[in-house]
């Protein structure tokens, strides 16, 4: 059995797939496996992972699933201790498998290992380097732009990117797959953020590089189906993971969060479908109440709330 599975979800991606399974073919680790999950694509890209990859399982659905439920027909066909999620359009480098699994196997409570993600046209800036989270509700992906010289630490962060990272299978099976109710957005943010309620990690892993183009499936960085589905799912992450205490000692910030969200989309020509997405997310939160968090420790809920305010600060002065 390989050590790691790594699962890539894929909806029409053929144009990326070459350069992303090109590069797992030089990975300086073999024990790995990787699992290519289609959502019913019809650009005929499993056909051509099928003649031009023969050593990829494929994993066909028929329709597409969401970014959640690909990732989960993944992780469930899999039975490595590790799983490596990593988006189809991505480059990684060579030491890129090894690297990951070393820092997670390190750290007996870390829950999962982001990459160094670097932007695929200018591999001297970042992409992302661990997302972040506040107290006004949004979140937000560290280092975005910056130089990637900046980055060169490991360091724990709130929650991993699931387009290049790896998760600890026994603590999946403790705290549950990817939630399928967000379909797309802020569902790494919400499974790092179950695991940090009970007590574990995540960190950033600089030594494990990988390009990353960016909205290879959605598109541009603006559009109707990302607003839509990002509303709805900050409005389900807070109610989700937020014991009640919190959520209320919290609402003052997250209105005005949103109410500024609301605004700045409104100037991009999206204000109607970022109100509609924040309706949905009610709604989603009130159909999904019975997986709400309950009880946290107290300890746990307050260094989370401490770091919500930390990152508020952040976003605003950086």
């Amino acid at each position: 059995m390989c050590e790691v599975s790594v699962i890539i979800p894929n909806y029409n991606g053929k144009q990326y797939l070459k350069t992303c399974l090109d590069a797992l073919r030089t990975q300086t680790s073999r024990n790995f496996k990787t699992i290519l999950v289609d959502n019913g694509s019809q650009d005929g890209s499993r056909e051509y992972v099928q003649e031009q990859y023969p050593e990829v399982k494929i994993v066909a659905l028929k329709e597409n699933t969401g970014f959640c439920g690909a990732v989960n027909a993944g992780i469930r066909v899999s039975a490595s201790p590790y799983v490596l999620l990593l988006n189809n359009d991505t480059q990684a480098e060579p030491e890129f498998v090894e690297n990951l699994t070393k820092a997670v196997k390190k750290r007996k409570n870390c829950f999962s290992v982001q990459a160094k993600m670097l932007q695929m046209h200018d591999k001297t800036r970042m992409d992302d380097a661990g997302n972040a989270y506040c107290a006004f509700g949004w979140a937000f992906a560290e280092g975005k732009g910056r130089p990637e010289t900046e980055y060169c630490t490991e360091r724990q962060i709130f929650s991993s990117c699931a387009g290049a990272a790896i998760y600890r299978r026994e603590i999946l099976d403790k705290i549950g797959l990817f939630d399928e109710e967000h379909f797309a957005y802020l569902e790494d943010l919400d499974i790092c953020y179950r695991a940090r309620l009970r007590g574990y990690e995540n960190w950033f892993c600089p030594s494990a590089r990988v390009l990353h183009v960016g909205s290879g499936t959605s598109g541009s960085r603006y559009n109707l189906f990302k607003v839509r589905y990002s509303s709805r799912n900050n409005i389900y992450l807070a109610y989700k993971n937020m014991p009640l205490a919190q959520l209320i000692w919290n609402f003052p910030l997250l209105l005005l969060g949103f109410a500024a969200k609301a605004l700045f989309f409104t100037s991009k020509g999206y204000g109607g479908e970022y109100i509609r997405g924040l309706k949905n997310g009610i709604q989603i939160s009130v159909k999904n109440r019975d997986k709400k968090v309950r009880k946290v420790p107290p300890g746990t809920c307050l260094k989370i709330q401490l770091e919500l305010y930390k990152n508020m600060i952040k976003k605003l002065t950086s």
